[in-house]
């Protein structure tokens, strides 16, 4: 018998290590002395920092991935994964330097990964930091036919004394939020049971897009704009909005003693968050705590730097509003109070 005979094809995983190379290479930054290929890959630490820390993260694409299958759509679900990972280490301060990736499967399906590999790349790309390498593993009688799962992991560096906590932050200072360009990858336990219920047709124009394109939007990545803000100017606080929404995600970054009022007028709720509440009839507490509902970042400045910083991320490409103010907490007081 083979390894073949048992359900474990060498060869396709060979032609896949080939296919990516070509997108990994567009990934490399100075600090990378070996990727893809090795045992291990080897990134030094840029000698541009005196204290350097590092900052990690890892994370899936969740059950997005099911309407990947069910779509045949595998070309963004890459961009995903770096995002949820990447994103989530800047909001501490740290510029993505690497990141892997797990590609778990039951057959190897070579243009499949390929694709997927592929966005993963493209993610690299959007967020600045080199594809190093990962693990694709076909483990036969695992997964069903056709499927897959994801896995990410991003390592940043941050200067020391320039790592964002949070601590500084206090009454007065300004809430800002930066548009996501969807749904990102939280939430489609319940995307997929309201489609389910709703049986719309995916193909059929959506504000003048497909539905499917609207709910597969890929995570927007928000790093390099970001980077370039805190070169600029002193930001106090930022968090990802991710599975939580606004209200479970932005405590993380609040000092004691402080709370964030926040305006859901302050910006528009999205075409694709306004469907899926009414096809849902989800309540709009629930939509807050499971959706980002339109802002995928948030950022805490102090009052006399929001409107430059405002201008300054609005020049870069962003949508910014400005969701509020932080305020005094008492005890009792929840950290995030909703306003209309």
């Amino acid at each position: 018998m083979t390894y073949r005979d048992a359900g474990v094809d060498i060869d396709a995983g060979d032609a896949l290590v080939e296919a990516i190379k070509p997108f990994a290479r567009r990934t490399m930054r100075p600090e990378v002395l070996a990727g893809i290929g090795g045992f291990g890959a080897l990134v030094e630490i840029s000698k541009k920092y005196r204290e350097p820390v590092l900052v990690s993260g890892t994370d899936g694409v969740g059950t997005k991935l099911r309407l990947a299958f069910e779509l045949k759509r595998h070309d963004t679900v890459g961009i995903d994964l770096v995002a949820m990972s990447v994103n989530d280490i800047l909001v501490q301060g740290a510029e993505p330097l690497f990141f892997l990736d797990y590609f778990a499967c039951g057959k190897l399906d070579v243009p499949v990964a390929t694709d997927v590999v592929r966005g993963i790349a493209r993610g690299c790309e959007l967020a600045g930091c080199a594809l190093i390498g990962g693990e694709t593993a076909e483990m036969p009688g695992m997964y069903p036919a056709g499927e897959y799962d994801l896995a990410g992991f991003a390592v940043g560096v941050v200067e020391k004394s320039r790592i964002i906590t949070g601590k500084t932050i206090e009454p007065g200072d300004v809430i800002l939020g930066l548009a996501s360009s969807g749904a990102h990858s939280n939430g489609y336990s319940l995307v997929r049971r309201i489609l389910e219920r709703s049986k719309p047709d995916l193909d059929g124009d959506f504000h003048g897009r497909k539905l499917a394109d609207v709910v597969m939007e890929p995570t927007r990545i928000y790093v390099k704009p970001l980077l370039e803000l805190m070169a600029a100017m002193t930001v106090k606080g930022m968090a990802h909005i991710t599975g939580g929404g606004i209200v479970e995600n932005v405590p993380r970054v609040l000092a004691e003693g402080v709370r964030a009022k926040i305006s859901k007028s302050a910006w528009p709720l999205p075409p694709l968050f306004a469907w899926l509440q009414r096809e849902g009839g989800v309540a709009d507490a629930e939509m807050h705590r499971v959706f980002n509902c339109g802002i995928g970042m948030v950022v805490v400045m102090a009052a006399a730097d929001a409107a430059a910083a405002k201008s300054f991320l609005e020049a870069r490409g962003e949508t910014v509003y400005r969701l509020g103010e932080i305020a005094a907490r008492a005890e009792g007081d929840a950290a995030v109070e909703m306003l209309p």
